[in-house]
């Protein structure tokens, strides 16, 4: 049976095991997944909104120093990667839900830490612990989307969760900066581990009606080792798929935008552009919800047209003339919709690449293929805020970061265009 069999095999039981799912039932399951994913996204970007804090930097011992700033942020996108590549085969074996919750409660204890260190070593190391503890995180969201729905539906249930990446910088900027204009930097470590138990709750009673007893019955029972060892080629062919790995150098590229992206806003706002803190803390949402509104678009049209690879081309495209734009601009306000384009265009692209992904790999090996797809990406795209800091101080000039995103952002649509036709 060849590889392709199985995933039309796999993907016709799927479809009916999503068809008898009632409707409401259904939907709760990426409104579940955007919960964990908005709180990741939370614990993930707060610690950007604190490079301009003096209290911080104070802290931390290592004043305004960007490249030193931006290794935090990039030590824990190199340990979310890894962990994502080698943690991410648990979405095969075991119980997603439970793994969920287990991962919730060790961000939680993770940003307490956080809150009450007063050590630059320390909090890089927390910051690589809560990496590892996040790893697993989309690859499991992507294979419960696959077990939970038909792949005519796989965009827009993608999309769902996926908003919790937009809405989450959205919030987070302005609620990290609000509670740091209000009370302290440690207040913002504790505020993100308070909203863990409302996330929790939200898993268990979004996802707990799932089965996956397809997946774990076959990988925890020695006696059914005919599907063990199916796994395994599948996994040999995943490996030796040329597509595969075209996808995944895009998504490096992909990814390498939001985190320099995330990793640099506030700070290239106020230094760069010199918005006052007051109004940076509104203005610094705005692109991440124009970012919203180019996933929601561009998971309808993904659907609707299925030119999966063709919209991730134009998506990044996109977001680099949007920044080029910015570069060009002084006017604060012409400023901030010239980013808003830049980050509705990567938007767009969000739920596409994870359907071009699902259409070129077998539901059997789903984690693995998503674990390696986003563990490569945020590996490569930890290197984003760090080279930016770098660049930024050799330069001293905010703008030489925005210039390192536009040549990775046009190289990496370049890519995709021998899978235009195919995809």
């Amino acid at each position: 049976m060849t590889m392709q069999d199985i995933d039309a095999r796999d993907q016709r039981a799927g479809d009916a095991v999503a068809e008898n799912t009632p409707e409401r039932v259904r939907w709760l399951v990426p409104v579940a997944l955007f919960s964990c994913v908005l709180l990741a996204f939370f614990d993930k970007i707060s610690i950007a909104a604190l490079f301009s804090d003096p209290g911080f930097q104070q802290a931390m011992g290592i004043g305004f120093d960007p490249a030193r700033l931006g290794l935090l942020m990039s030590a824990f996108l190199f340990s979310y990667g890894v962990s994502s590549m080698l943690l991410s085969g648990v979405g095969d074996r075991f119980n997603p839900v439970k793994v969920l919750i287990g991962m919730m409660i060790s961000w939680g204890i993770l940003m307490v830490l956080m809150g009450l260190t007063h050590s630059y070593y320390t909090m890089m190391l927390l910051r690589i612990l809560l990496g590892i503890a996040e790893g697993p995180l989309i690859p499991m969201a992507y294979v419960i989307v696959r077990q939970a729905f038909p792949q005519r539906l796989q965009a827009r249930a993608t999309m769902l969760w996926l908003l919790g990446t937009p809405i989450g910088a959205a919030l987070g900027f302005p609620v990290t900066l609000y509670i740091l204009n209000t009370f302290d930097w440690q207040s913002t470590f504790f505020f993100m581990a308070f909203l863990t138990l409302p996330t929790m709750l939200m898993v268990l009673f979004g996802l707990s009606h799932l089965k996956f007893s397809r997946t774990q019955a076959s990988s925890t029972s020695g006696s059914n080792k005919p599907a063990v060892a199916e796994r395994k080629q599948l996994r040999r062919e995943l490996f030796r798929t040329p597509h595969f790995w075209m996808i995944c150098l895009f998504n490096i590229a992909f990814l390498t935008y939001l985190w320099g992206m995330n990793g640099w806003l506030p700070s290239y706002l106020i230094n760069g552009k010199g918005i006052n803190l007051e109004h940076a803390r509104c203005l610094s949402s705005l692109p991440f919800v124009a970012m919203l509104f180019g996933e929601v678009v561009g998971a309808w049209l993904s659907d609707r047209f299925d030119r999966r690879a063709l919209a991730c081309f134009i998506s990044l495209c996109g977001a680099a003339v949007g920044l080029i734009l910015v570069l060009q601009l002084q006017e604060t306000n012409s400023v901030v919709i010239a980013m808003s384009f830049s980050t509705f265009m990567w938007g767009a692209g969000a739920p596409n690449i994870f359907a071009l992904l699902a259409k070129a790999t077998s539901s059997r090996v789903s984690a693995t293929a998503g674990g390696i797809f986003n563990g490569l990406g945020n590996f490569a795209g930890a290197l984003a805020p760090v080279l930016m800091g770098v660049l930024i101080a050799a330069s001293h000039d905010m703008d030489s970061g925005l210039l390192f995103l536009v040549v990775v952002a046009l190289s990496g649509s370049a890519l995709l265009l021998p899978l235009l036709k195919k995809y």
